[in-house]
């Protein structure tokens, strides 16, 4: 099912529409400020599971993110020191992912690694839904190989037809791009870049 949402005046009957759906288990594709992304509820385990099979990941060795809606809120799934939230309300929202200690407030299939990925995407449609939802995304890049017509990463239409079928909602929010966010471990003693992405940061 392919959904169109707006930067801003958007349905609430639609809107509320899509949280039942995630409410429910469901998955949805969504526009970020770097590529189209996959996610659900991060509170719902089986829909978590359901897209690490889909993008061919072990929850166990590899790290999972949330989009969180403010900074805030991070603190309930995420250690967070005053240098780590200083840097992160520099950047965010904006193309990042911080990698932070999880809280055991996180499902068991987070808690098994002891990491966990943030974001706080520029973007004020997938905002809009973590706002409605009242609860984090947990979030992914739609698989992709770089070798395939571009579209099929950027183009809702053309996303709609590859994955309309396994996932239930597809949000239309205008062409996406290709671009990665740049991840940042704070885990340490000091913030390190491990992968170099669309955002620069600002210490």
């Amino acid at each position: 099912m392919l959904l169109k949402l707006y930067d801003r005046n958007n349905d609430p009957a639609t809107l509320e529409r899509i949280a039942g759906v995630l409410g429910e288990g469901g998955i949805i594709i969504y526009p970020t400020d770097t590529m189209y992304a996959i996610g659900c509820h991060a509170m719902k385990e089986r829909a978590v599971e359901r897209i690490c099979r889909m993008k061919g990941i072990d929850p166990r060795k590899n790290n999972l993110s949330l989009i969180c809606y403010d900074l805030s809120s991070i603190s309930h799934y995420a250690r967070v020191d005053n240098r780590t939230f200083k840097l992160m309300k520099r950047n965010l929202p904006g193309p990042f992912t911080f990698i932070l200690e999880g809280t055991s407030r996180l499902p068991k299939i987070f808690r098994n690694r002891k990491e966990i990925g943030i974001r706080m995407p520029d973007n004020p449609i997938v905002m809009e839904i973590v706002r409605t939802i009242d609860a984090p995304l947990m979030t992914a890049t739609i698989p992709y190989d770089e070798d395939e017509d571009s579209g099929y990463a950027s183009d809702p239409d053309l996303i709609e037809e590859r994955w309309g079928n396994s996932v239930d909602i597809v949000i239309d929010g205008g062409c996406g791009g290709l671009n990665l966010s740049t991840v940042v471990d704070c885990t340490g003693t000091e913030p390190e870049i491990v992968r170099e992405g669309i955002g620069v940061l600002e210490y």
